[in-house]
């Protein structure tokens, strides 16, 4: 075999770009036999039964073809199934396990080499070549296939296995993007795409330099348009994802880029086809989420100037149906374009939930599902079912699935309406234990949403989102202005704002961080802030004179690892005191405390009396560093679970270490929102949660339905537990019991 690298490249290629399922398996056959040059090339595939279904081949008898059922662990297929281990034997028919099936007429067949499929650590078919002379395959032919099978196990770990699933359902996974569940039909997003443009010779360079500008223009002005469709209730957050496409249409190194390539004798699509290229690179190779999301901001830009180019305008869609919008990079003018009332749901190819498309699904309530990657044979007008909160994607749902997705989007109708009473009442136990519920926000539009649901203040004010939708730093008075609005609306209710935490998944695009190998482990949070301490005494200073009228502010340090980091702020924080108050600010100096997100700082907790007023547990970074899992990778999203026994065992620890010391201890996060968790965390003795405005009310009604000591108890069982299922098992069983299944998915 030659040229091994592009062999493999060109096989998984051809198969994932293939429209149905029948394509890609007939596609996979045909080019492995072809690449190894074999007689006879067979995919197997595991049905729901546990049998090996053989569900194409190149070489056997075509009637074979999803007839041929091999029982669990028959025949040289089922031992390579059940040892997960390659079978390569000269002569098949010598083996003890070898199982002659007539149907496929492969008795001409000696030379047998076979890989298990695996995903997700399970196995889900067998691969098979054979030769009609008696050999064993080559050390290089049967890595070829163990290295193929690794990747194509990817793409047919949702293949519809039987034929009723052919006909009716398929689910595709990706990574969460925007909470809750729709249901909509299809609509195909991808009206041009400029990538695929040529290169062509410019007829008149001056006068497509002309042209050339006048798109441009037309194009920001189209951008006004949009913006201005979605209203203005969409807040500050929509609104700099708006001005993020207005900073890169306007940048005048992306306009000129455009226009030397024109004036290299490039017509307008080619030339802006290599400028898009250029800076879409220039962010793909910084490898970091949220550059990486940048990059699609630029691919977006480049096919809405193409579009606009062609004449392909975004228009609203007239239709009186439920729209779920779907593509490789759902835009920004592609959601302005459906009516409020019939965006139901957003499905991406690409992105994650770090993308401008999902924090537009989030501002608007429309339940998202990013990076599922490219779906095959999905057309216009499919139905299709949005799971938000378990980041998969129906599609074309048989009947008895749809009716229990319609069931759920009732019942949640239904209990929001419910809980609705609950607003005004205390969040305290049957046993009278208080419980504070505090909201977590970072948009001036989720001020209302948290006091709406009865938030009794900010437990996480997240001071880079006006950081991250700018072209710039804010200034100190456009910061006092933000932080003032949200300490004015909380007025007598305690905000915690955590200071600027940039860098990992966070990265401004005006000050990049470069060069870092492993971003979540570099320059991030705190340490960004110390080394740029005049950022940071901008912000402070911000936040003290916002807090001088309502002196509700509380500062919390994100991403703090030592005592030392703690000392350096407190000099900060004692200067801009200094400083105001000799500028004539009356000034109330604000309680300080960290969050707990470094598995390094829990043993550190004795060390902190006296240095801080409070802890705060940010369960999500918490539970990624614990776990070495990261949330938004779909290869290693299902294995995330903060019930995790490593990380619940941790939080009990940090709980009994800061009870010592007498330090409050609170916790933010998906975690303050799961049901499951609270349960665990109010029997391990945590009396204050922050979560998202939406869930407050869910979490309320929990609370108000059971007792400290049943929490107790049921923690001290779930304790002693050595899996999240165990745990999710055992106390969704309880909370069964206690009428509460309703607020379990």
């Amino acid at each position: 075999m030659k040229n091994v690298i592009q062999q493999l490249s060109h096989i998984v290629q051809e198969v994932s770009l293939a429209s149905t399922y029948e394509q890609k398996v007939a596609l996979m056959v045909e080019s492995i036999s072809e690449a190894m040059l074999v007689d006879v090339c067979s995919l197997y595939l595991l049905n729901k039964e546990g049998e090996m279904l053989l569900l194409a081949t190149h070489g056997l008898a075509a009637s074979a073809v999803r007839t041929v059922k091999l029982p669990a662990g028959a025949g040289l297929v089922g031992l390579v199934a059940s040892t997960r281990h390659p079978v390569n034997i000269a002569d098949a028919e010598k083996h003890p396990a070898y199982l002659y099936i007539a149907e496929t007429q492969e008795e001409r067949y000696h030379g047998f080499c076979a890989i298990p499929l695996v995903f997700g650590g399970r196995v889900i078919g067998v691969l098979v070549v054979q030769s009609s002379e008696k050999r064993q395959f080559s050390k290089n032919e049967e890595g070829f296939l163990v290295t193929l099978g690794a990747q194509l196990a990817v793409l047919l770990a949702n293949y519809p296995i039987s034929a009723e699933d052919m006909e009716l359902s398929a689910r595709v996974a990706g990574v969460k993007g925007s909470p809750g569940v729709a249901i909509g039909y299809s609509y195909l997003c991808d009206h041009g795409e400029l990538y695929e443009v040529s290169d062509s010779p410019c007829l008149d360079i001056e006068s497509t330099i002309s042209e050339w500008h006048a798109l441009v223009k037309w194009v920001s002005n189209q951008i006004d348009d949009e913006k201005r469709s979605l209203g203005k209730d969409v807040g500050e957050g929509v609104s700099g994802i708006f001005n993020a496409y207005k900073m890169l249409l306007n940048d005048p190194a992306f306009v000129a880029e455009v226009e030397h390539n024109i004036r290299d004798n490039n017509w307008l699509p080619g030339a802006l086809k290599l400028a898009i290229l250029h800076f879409s690179e220039v962010f793909l190779a910084m490898e970091d989420p949220y550059l990486q999301a940048r990059h699609e901001d630029i691919h977006h830009l480049g096919n809405k100037l193409f579009n606009a180019w062609k004449g392909t305008r975004a228009s609203t869609h007239e239709v009186d149906v439920d729209i779920v919008l779907v593509g490789q990079q759902v835009s920004i003018s592609d959601i302005a374009s459906v009516a409020a009332n019939r965006l139901k749901g957003i499905l991406c190819f690409g992105g994650s939930g770090l993308s401008h498309t999902a924090v537009l699904a989030n501002s608007l309530g429309v339940p998202a599902v990013m990076g599922t990657g490219r779906i095959g044979g999905l057309i216009d007008g499919q139905l299709l079912i949005v799971d938000g909160d378990q980041a998969q994607v129906h599609i074309s749902p048989n009947k008895v699935l749809l009716n229990e997705y319609r069931k759920i989007i009732r019942e949640s109708k239904a209990l929001t309406r419910q809980l609705r009473n609950l607003r005004q009442e205390p969040a305290e136990t049957t046993d009278k234990q208080e419980i504070r519920l505090y909201t977590n926000t970072g948009l001036l539009t989720d001020i209302s949403p948290g006091l709406n649901n009865g938030a009794q203040g900010v437990g996480l004010y997240r001071t880079e989102i006006p950081f991250l939708i700018r072209d710039s730093f804010p200034s100190e008075d456009e910061q006092v202005n933000v932080y003032r609005q949200v300490l004015e609306a909380y007025d007598g209710k305690p905000v915690f704002m955590r200071t600027l935490d940039i860098g990992g998944d966070k990265q401004l695009p005006y000050f990049p961080i470069q060069n870092e190998e492993n971003p979540a482990l570099g320059w991030r949070g705190i340490r960004f802030s110390l080394d740029n301490n005049q950022l940071l005494m901008t912000q402070v200073r911000a936040m003290l004179r916002a807090s001088e009228r309502s002196n509700n502010l509380q500062i919390l340090l994100p991403m703090v690892t030592s005592i030392q980091e703690i000392e350096q702020f407190k000099e900060i924080l004692d200067d801009a005191c200094v400083q105001l108050g000799s500028e004539g600010y009356v000034i109330v100096k604000p309680r300080l405390g960290i969050m707990i997100e470094v598995p390094a700082l829990i043993a550190q907790i004795p060390f902190l009396a006296g240095k801080v007023d409070f802890i705060s547990i940010g369960s999500n970074d918490l539970s990624q560093y614990l776990l070495a899992l990261d949330r938004n990778n779909a290869r290693v999203a299902s294995r995330y679970d903060h019930v995790h026994p490593g990380v619940l065992l941790e939080i009990k620890r940090i709980l009994e270490s800061a009870k010592v010391q007498n330090i409050p201890v609170s916790l933010c996060g998906e975690m303050a929102a799961d049901p499951v968790a609270v349960v665990i965390l109010l029997g391990m003795g945590m009396r204050t949660l922050s979560m998202s405005a939406a869930k407050l009310l869910y979490i309320k009604k929990l609370i108000r339905s059971i007792s400290i000591a049943q929490a107790e108890e049921i923690a001290d069982r779930a304790l002693q537990l050595n899996h999240p299922d165990q745990i999710r098992k055992l106390v969704g069983d309880e909370l069964k019991k206690l009428g509460l299944a309703e607020l379990i998915r």
